[in-house]
């Protein structure tokens, strides 16, 4: 694609977009009496304009037929979590019996940890993207203290090199053979949450089993976004959460895959709870656990319906649009003007004042283009929101603007690019 710095060309993409209608499926942040330009997908996607609908549909089933709610009407609740594992299992490259949605995503960290962290006297250690989001820092210490281990000797942790931003490859897979025989696990995010780098989950999985550990992956920032294919790339486990790019709702339900290979295998712990009981036996409340077929095996508890209907709410969109093939393409399109914009910037002003430091290959990227502001860094990402620019901040100097697929415009990115550039005079 050979971008143009002009309205006229962004609008010419955006009547050219097959996707162009969904963006009316969802409920636009308003700012000074009309749309903000809502570039904030990876910490909240947008509400569906379904999912109201889809709650109250819940509302009047528990005011109905209350208890007989679980069995009854056109969405009982006892198999209500079952609807929604289809969808989901293409959106993470699964077998639809490697899914399960349940929990949050911290929790789901910490049962999959219990499962497939199994330290031993010579294997105990841990490898994790150094930077990586709180949370998944938090799990992987407690869990290493949980064991009994000192967490600077069962963790560790890769950075990108001196001065550099993003982690490559291959010093990700010498880490992975350097640490071969006391290696136990590998817990990578799928996508850098600073950075916005894509990572390559395939490779990684590849070396950790090499090396005989398991090989997991946080995708939070993945789901939704990018395309992934957990079964095909041999990936032991992995979790995400529902309300960024795939829309379900602040606080929205998670959902878990594992591999089928490790269905039947005896030697995983797990933390056991009714609902992950055999569904087939699971009135007949008998003592000791049998666990359900596949992922629904990890359940714990009761699923909460009510989340569960802000995510059926927000998959069926992605089910609308077709799946992953064409929301990917117009993300590269989108994310793609973005940055062709930025660097316009760039140019008009004889230097680098925004530098985007998510990999320019747009394989190794979603979505999300990280900016390190080299000037006026706060006083721009106050500017920009002052004018209906919804991004995020973080510190010392990154904007991180995500224009998606489903509900933002190329009209909006050239906007965007445009009060980028006023920012520059204003500071």
């Amino acid at each position: 694609m050979i971008y143009q710095n002009t309205l006229e060309f962004a609008l010419q993409l955006d009547e050219q977009d097959p996707l162009k209608n969904f963006r009316s499926q969802f409920l636009i942040p308003q700012h000074n009496g009309k749309d903000a330009i809502y570039f904030c997908g990876n910490s909240l996607g947008l509400q569906p304009v379904s999912a109201q609908k889809f709650v109250n549909d819940i509302f009047e089933t528990w005011k109905t037929h209350a208890i007989e709610g679980f069995f009854t009407g056109d969405d009982p609740w006892l198999s209500y979590h079952k609807e929604l594992t289809k969808t989901v299992a293409a959106l993470v490259g699964a077998k639809k019996e490697e899914v399960t949605v349940m929990n949050s995503l911290t929790v789901n960290l910490h049962l999959m940890m219990v499962s497939f962290y199994k330290p031993t006297k010579k294997r105990f250690k841990i490898l994790m993207e150094g930077g990586a989001f709180p949370s998944d820092q938090y799990v992987i210490e407690s869990q290493a203290s949980f064991h009994g281990y000192n967490t600077k000797d069962a963790i560790v942790e890769i950075f990108p090199r001196k001065g550099e931003f993003i982690l490559r490859t291959a010093d990700i897979l010498q880490t992975i053979e350097d640490n071969a025989d006391e290696l136990a696990l590998v817990l990578f995010g799928g996508i850098n949450y600073f950075t916005g780098q894509f990572f390559d989950i395939e490779a990684i999985t590849k070396a950790a089993h090499q090396a005989g550990a398991y090989a997991g992956f946080d995708l939070a920032h993945a789901a939704g976004n990018v395309p992934l294919k957990l079964h095909e790339w041999d990936v032991d486990f992995a979790a995400w959460c529902s309300y960024k790019y795939i829309n379900s709702g602040p606080g929205g339900i998670s959902g878990i895959y594992i591999h089928e290979k490790h269905f039947d295998n005896k030697t995983l712990s797990r933390f056991a709870g009714w609902w992950g009981y055999r569904e087939e036996k699971r009135f007949l409340m008998s003592p000791g656990f049998e666990p359900d077929k596949g992922a629904a095996g990890w359940q714990l508890s009761t699923s909460p319906v009510m989340l569960l209907a802000l995510h059926k709410a927000a998959l069926e969109v992605f089910e609308q649009a077709g799946g992953g093939a064409p929301l990917r393409t117009k993300s590269e399109l989108l994310t793609g003007y973005l940055e062709f914009l930025i660097n316009e910037i760039n140019k008009s002003k004889g230097q680098e004042l925004f530098k985007i430091i998510t990999p320019q290959n747009k394989d190794d990227r979603g979505c999300q283009l990280s900016i390190v502001c080299k000037q006026n860094a706060r006083q721009i990402f106050d500017f920009i929101t002052n004018n209906g620019v919804i991004g995020d901040w973080r510190e010392p100097d990154v904007i991180r603007l995500s224009p998606v697929p489903l509900y933002n415009t190329f009209k909006e990115v050239f906007e965007a690019g445009s009060i980028l550039l006023a920012s520059i005079r204003e500071n």
